[in-house]
């Protein structure tokens, strides 16, 4: 190879060579201390990557390799999250199954991974969309059907210790996480048919079938999760979206929300992400208080952190899709009721919860009672009660609630102050200070003491006590789509039963469509004779989160075909030491990933609670679009410094087009046909485009393709520059005119190991300058990546390399350390001049430099001089000479005498390692 840097050779030749070698599987069974680290593997859409995607696969691999170079036995893999509503949907619109579309979407982002040079164990691929995996997803269904979770335990246990309980005394005393509302002695269960039996259980299962509000989505015929649904539209295409009542698989996340919280304070993550799933599982302390209903059997329960206010009750509100609506609204208030709960139907939760404004409500004709005074109490229906908080019913206190006063006001409605010297003229008292009136028996206590008061006297009269309750809400679990993991259930007699073990995976059937049926039933009533021993399948299957809930255990052990993961592996591989992904999901898939490992480990499949030790976020690369500028009269193209002459409209244009801010005329023209005969007005003979940051996408035509940036300037540069851009949780643009800087130090560093045409690295003994300039970087770049400080590195690297140019360093003794340094950053041309060295094995076994303070310790001393405070030269000294010693010699340099001429020195003030001060007349 010549002396210029061929990097496209070299990385094609690393490329090979890594995967011939199998240069980074992990190692099954070491001695080595070990070190897993993971991305948040892609869904492979069939766009490909663009340039913001690698930047947290950059990081993690530099880790990865870092800690190769450090003895770890690193466990560095990735795969591929391939089901999705994606693929489903370019199915339904080409008729291709999405099996074939998700195959050819994941060789697309194998060749751009490749290409980047990550030091991935390609061996432990998975694919969550592969049988042989979701068989195991399949499994861990059928564990949390099995299952119910012990409050008092705080664990689960399996139904069958729940079905001897209530055979031997009902439910009465069962410390279990349930919603169920029948209470049974045991004579009652026995006497229970099969079918009454099952009901009663799926009440109590962590996984279990119920009547549930769910996000419908009409046009994409399925349900979605919150986080799927944005101001009342999919994410996906943007469809309208509506709530409504539904039978549905859930798993019951609840139960370990406590835990959920607690385990948060044993984990290395960000606080953002910590307060986030805080936030989500809204852990709030309180009573519930029952409310008889006026002439009914029903009881209205609530939840309200505020039991002092109970006498300043004036209505109560129920959610519009609250269960007992259609039960206790009145005859004479049925037809406004329907259209109200319609119009409720039609609004998303965020509308909802966020025009505070928009006051509307409508009146059930039924009244609950005080439960202490007796009183009757109108109850409504309104919006900004949801059915998924609390218990989707608010006792409504307008003196002390602001949403509450405004609904009181708009519909004339009593407000009843409970403390002393609270104006509600105008708005609610929400304070928290002051005595109680108007409150019978908590008349003249403070807030606190009246709160403590009326729980216990709520406990005492059997309408309520203390309660501790969470804002997170079952996981709705079934989807009606075709591409996700059957839910591996049949139904025996209307009787949901799993699938057992030895009969997984359940796998897709084959369909005419992947449409849901003329009558609304998921794609999956489509496939002929979808049964399981002749009884009927369920036709829902699981979430996209399902499958990434637990796959990082089965990259410990991926091709196990009886289990999700060995116990020897898990013991091994243990927690993932360092997890790479983005913060969007805090409240989805972590908290989810969570919830599974926290089960497993109930169970003893999991040696551990916690998955993810230590969770970094990745900042967002943003676009840096590129705009022409239109006359909208003559429809010229204006030149960007121009248009202040013109009235114009901004026009995106493919950045690909432009080079620092110049557009390619010709090429333009042929993009957009309709100005191939336009005029272009230009600045100097070139048209100037116009740029702003906005977030990638291909709509704004601000998309930078990776293989692009790699053919012109190779995969190290792309590394290097992608960590150079900015700290790395940090949003920052893309520029690919910066890019050029990062490519020119990987030029510099090449010609350091060469002189001409020759590889002329010498043995002979570095200098003390040649040591300082290494060890300050060794120094550097091993405090950078244990902080994730990949910018700083790559600014210490080029002043290193720039210190031994000017040095003219070629030994060996400082360029082959600087490799090993460099290498995690820039693999494949330190391979290839870790080979020219003389190595026969990959770089990536050396260990990696210590710093050593010595050399960082210099001998000599190199004094700034000034002449009344302004310098003018510079003098070298042996550091250990003391300020008489200093003083002496500056007096008598030649500088000295150049600079003060026929001046006398007044005096000379010496500041010991630092300056020298010369004051003259």
């Amino acid at each position: 190879m010549h002396a210029e840097y061929p990097f496209a050779l070299i990385e094609e030749k690393w490329r090979r060579k890594w995967a011939e070698n199998r240069t980074f599987a992990a190692l099954e069974k070491s001695s080595l201390p070990k070190f897993y680290v993971l991305d948040m593997f892609p869904y492979p859409s069939g766009a490909g990557l663009h340039v913001g995607h690698p930047l947290g696969y950059i990081a993690s691999d530099i880790v990865a390799r870092y800690k190769r170079n450090c003895g770890f036995n690193v466990l560095h893999p990735m795969g591929y999250d391939s089901f999705g509503l994606p693929a489903e949907q370019y199915a339904i619109q080409t008729g291709q199954h999405p099996a074939i579309t998700t195959a050819r979407n994941i060789e697309r982002y194998r060749g751009q991974l490749d290409k980047m040079g990550f030091s991935f164990d390609w061996s432990r691929e998975v694919r969550t969309s592969d049988p042989a995996y979701y068989k195991h997803t399949q499994y861990i269904f059928t564990l949390l059907f099995h299952h119910w979770y012990d409050t008092e335990l705080q664990k689960a246990r399996t139904i069958d210790s729940l079905v001897e309980m209530f055979a031997s005394g009902g439910n009465e005393n069962v410390h279990a996480a349930h919603h169920c509302k029948v209470l049974f002695d045991a004579a009652t269960w026995k006497n229970m048919s099969e079918h009454e039996q099952a009901e009663i259980l799926l009440c109590y299962r962590l996984a279990y079938l119920s009547d549930t509000m769910v996000n419908w989505c009409p046009a994409l015929g399925t349900v979605l999760s919150n986080d799927e649904v944005k101001d009342g539209f999919s994410e996906r295409g943007g469809h309208p979206v509506t709530r409504m009542r539904m039978k549905q698989w859930s798993l019951r996340i609840t139960a370990y929300a406590q835990r959920l919280l607690d385990g948060l304070d044993e984990l290395r993550w960000s606080d953002s992400i910590k307060e986030a799933q805080r936030n989500w599982l809204g852990r709030s302390t309180g009573c519930s208080v029952r409310f008889k209903v006026k002439g009914k059997e029903e009881e209205i329960e609530v939840f309200t952190t505020r039991p002092d206010t109970i006498f300043g009750v004036s209505f109560i509100v129920l959610a519009p899709e609250h269960e007992l609506v259609s039960t206790l609204t009145t005859d004479e208030c049925k037809e406004q009721v329907a259209s109200y709960v319609a119009y409720a139907a039609s609004r998303s939760e965020r509308e909802r919860q966020t025009e505070v404004k928009k006051i509307t409500g409508c009146f059930i004709g039924a009244y609950a009672l005080h439960p202490f005074s007796g009183k009757e109490i109108p109850v409504w229906i309104g919006e900004y009660v949801l059915a998924g908080y609390g218990t989707g019913a608010v006792m409504a206190v307008p003196a002390g609630d602001q949403r509450d006063y405004d609904f009181a006001r708009h519909f004339q409605l009593p407000v009843i102050p409970v403390m002393a010297n609270s104006d509600v003229s105008t708005m609610a008292d929400e304070s928290k200070e002051g005595t109680m009136i108007n409150s019978d028996f908590l008349d003249g206590l403070r807030v606190e003491e009246a709160i403590h008061a009326a729980g216990e006297r709520l406990s005492l009269s059997g309408a309520g006590g203390p309660l501790v309750l969470f804002r997170l809400r079952d996981a709705i679990f079934g989807r009606q789509r075709y591409w996700g993991e059957p839910i591996p259930v049949y139904y025996r007699d209307g009787i949901p039963m799993v699938i057992p073990k030895e009969d997984l995976p359940l796998t897709l059937p084959e369909v005419d469509a992947y449409l849901p049926t003329p009558d609304g039933e998921p794609p999956l009533a489509r496939a002929k004779e979808f049964t399981y021993k002749g009884y009927p399948l369920e036709k829902s299957t699981m979430p996209g989160w399902a499958g990434s809930s637990w796959y990082f255990l089965r990259y410990m052990d991926p091709h196990n075909t009886s289990a999700p993961a060995s116990q020897e592996s898990m013991a091994y591989w243990q927690q993932v030491d360092l997890y790479m992904g983005g913060s969007e999901h805090a409240t989805g898939h972590l908290l989810y990933a969570r919830f599974w490992t926290h089960f497993l480990h109930d169970l003893g499949q999991v040696p551990f609670k916690e998955p993810f030790k230590k969770l970094v976020n990745q900042g967002m690369i943003q676009g840096t679009s590129a705009f022409v500028y239109v006359d909208k009269k003559s429809r010229k193209l204006i030149s960007k410094n121009l248009v202040s002459n013109y009235d114009t409209y901004a026009l995106h244009v493919d950045v690909n087009l432009v080079d620092n801010h110049l557009l390619d005329i010709e090429k333009f023209k042929q993009w957009r046909e309709e100005f191939k005969d336009a005029e272009f007005v230009l600045e100097e003979g070139k048209y100037i485009c116009g740029s702003e940051v906005e977030k990638m996408s291909k709509s704004k035509w601000n998309v930078v393709n990776p293989d692009d940036v790699i053919a012109r300037y190779g995969a190290d540069t792309l590394r290097m520059y992608e960590m150079f851009l900015g700290p790395l949780e940090l949003s920052k643009p893309w520029n690919t005119n910066g890019i050029t800087g990062v490519h020119g130090f990987l030029k510099k560093c090449w010609k350091l190991f060469h002189q001409g045409e020759s590889f002329a690295v010498t043995d002979e003994e570095p200098k003390e300058e040649e040591l300082r300039s290494l060890h300050k970087l060794i120094k550097k770049v091993r405090e950078d990546i244990d902080k994730f400080s990949f910018n700083t590195s790559v600014s210490a690297f080029m002043i290193c390399v720039n210190e031994l140019s000017e040095l003219a360093c070629r030994k060996r003794g400082i360029l082959e350390p600087l490799l090993v340094c460099l290498s995690p950053f820039a693999p494949h041309v330190c391979e290839e001049l870790w080979e020219k060295l003389g190595h026969k094995t990959s770089i990536i076994q050396a260990a990696f430099p210590e710093f050593n303070a010595e050399y960082l310790v210099s001998s000599n001393i190199e004094y700034p001089v000034s002449l009344n405070g302004k310098t003018r030269f510079k003098i070298t000294l042996p550091a250990s000479m003391d300020a008489s010693g200093v003083e002496q010699e500056v007096r008598a340099s030649t500088d000295l005498q150049k600079y003060l001429g026929d001046k006398i020195i007044k005096k000379v003030i010496v500041v010991s390692g630092r300056i020298v001060n010369v004051v003259h007349t």
